[in-house]
C-alpha cells in the first residue's frame, strides 16, 4: 500500500466493499430461493411482488438500498476532504468508526434482524458521520 494516500481512501474503500458484498449476498440469496421455488423472474417485475421473497431474501435487498442513503454523505465527506488535502487524524477515526458501525448495521440487518441492535449501528455511524461533517466545517473554515 503506498504511502502517500490520503487517510480517508481505506475507509472509503471499505465501504464500498461492503456495498459490494451485500450485493452478492442479495443476489445470492434472491437467486438461489427463486431457483428452490422455481419463480418465474417476471413474477418479481414490479417492486411490490417483493414481498413474494421470503424475509431473509429481502433482507440484503433492504439493506443494499441503505447502503445508498447516510452513506452517501460519508463518501461525500470523505472526497472532500481528499481534495482539500488535509490529513487529520479526528477526521480519520471518525471514518472508521461510521465504517465500522456500518458493517456491523450490515451483518445485523442480513442476519438475525434485531432492530434494536440494528438501530443503535445505525445511530452511532450517523452520529460518527455528523462529527464528520462537523469537523470539515471546522478544518475548512
Amino acid at each position: 500500500m503506498g504511502t502517500n494516500l490520503h487517510p480517508l481512501i481505506m475507509p472509503l474503500l471499505s465501504m464500498m466493499l461492503l456495498t459490494l458484498l451485500v450485493w452478492c449476498l442479495m443476489y445470492w440469496r434472491r437467486i438461489g430461493e427463486m431457483q428452490r421455488r422455481k419463480m418465474n423472474p417476471q413474477q418479481l417485475a414490479m417492486p411490490e411482488a417483493r414481498t413474494l421473497l421470503s424475509e431473509r431474501a429481502q433482507q440484503a435487498s433492504n439493506n443494499l438500498t441503505n447502503l445508498f442513503e447516510l452513506p452517501v454523505l460519508f463518501y461525500a465527506l470523505c472526497l472532500l476532504d481528499v481534495g482539500i488535502g488535509r490529513v487529520d487524524p479526528v477526521m480519520t477515526a471518525l471514518a472508521w468508526v461510521f465504517v465500522g458501525f456500518r458493517v456491523l448495521h450490515s451483518g445485523i440487518h442480513c442476519s438475525l434482524n434485531h432492530v434494536w441492535s440494528r438501530f443503535s449501528c445505525y445511530v452511532l455511524a450517523a452520529l460518527a458521520l455528523w462529527g464528520m461533517l462537523l469537523r470539515l466545517l471546522w478544518l475548512a473554515l
